[in-house]
């Protein structure tokens, strides 16, 4: 299954950090962000990667190139104008083959994706099945859009930003099908979670979550950014060296 990786952030949160560099090269014990992320899909049999990048980002194909160094198949959608995350999965779909896996590339979650990969595919028989989402729980949802959920996993509703920790919350990691790109504007900036996933929603479309026990973090702020430097430091987190 390919997986496609969007880095095309601006990374605003993180002005005054990594001002001339583009989100996902934010460096983390000498290496950038990425590579993480491009370590962990290697080491977990992923090797066809799809990245969609936009500010600044010359600079990740100037540093990653077509991946072929450490075995894996690098191809890259740019933006030239800013499109969110959905614009970004639809500005990419020429390169995009049936299923796929997607990664935000602000956000890191330690566990097995092939995990969410089988969570899906025990499901492909559900009718208008359209994706599948990676969830965890975090001492403060407040930060972060939460899930309702029915039977099953299945997704009903995209919640408001919640305090309460007993929310299961995106950790930015989908398994979506092939019509999800179908459904997604061309040529303007849409959100998969504020927009695109919702409306799947309102069509009949269907959505589960895959929960997950894992450790996770959003390095798009200065604390998330710090904590995973703190993460990789006393675990020793591999990444590609670049």
């Amino acid at each position: 299954m390919q997986a496609v990786i969007l880095a095309g952030g601006l990374g605003t949160r993180l002005r005054g950090l990594v001002d001339s560099l583009p989100k996902a090269l934010a460096p983390v014990a000498g290496q950038p962000f990425l590579s993480y992320l491009l370590a962990q899909l290697r080491r977990q049999g992923f090797r066809d990667i799809v990245l969609c990048v936009g500010h600044l980002g010359e600079q990740i194909p100037d540093r990653f190139g077509d991946g072929q160094r450490w075995g894996l198949s690098i191809q890259y959608a740019v933006e030239r104008q800013l499109l969110g995350t959905a614009g970004a999965l639809k500005n990419a779909q020429p390169l995009i083959e049936g299923a796929f896996l997607v990664l935000n590339g602000d956000s890191y979650l330690g566990d097995d994706l092939r995990q969410v990969v089988s969570f899906h595919q025990r499901r492909r028989h559900i009718p208008q099945l359209a994706g599948t989402l990676a969830m965890v729980r975090v001492a403060d949802a407040s930060a972060y859009g939460t899930l309702q959920l029915g039977p099953g996993w299945r997704i009903e509703r995209f919640q408001e930003k919640a305090p309460d920790p007993g929310f299961w919350i995106s950790a930015g990691v989908y398994v979506l099908e092939p019509q999800v790109l179908q459904a997604i504007p061309a040529g303007r900036a849409v959100s998969l979670e504020r927009e695109t996933f919702p409306a799947l929603l309102e069509q009949g479309q269907r959505l589960y979550g895959c929960p997950m026990q894992a450790y996770f973090v959003d390095i798009g702020t200065p604390q998330g950014y710090h904590a995973f430097q703190d993460q990789v430091a006393a675990t020793g987190l591999s990444a590609l060296e670049t």
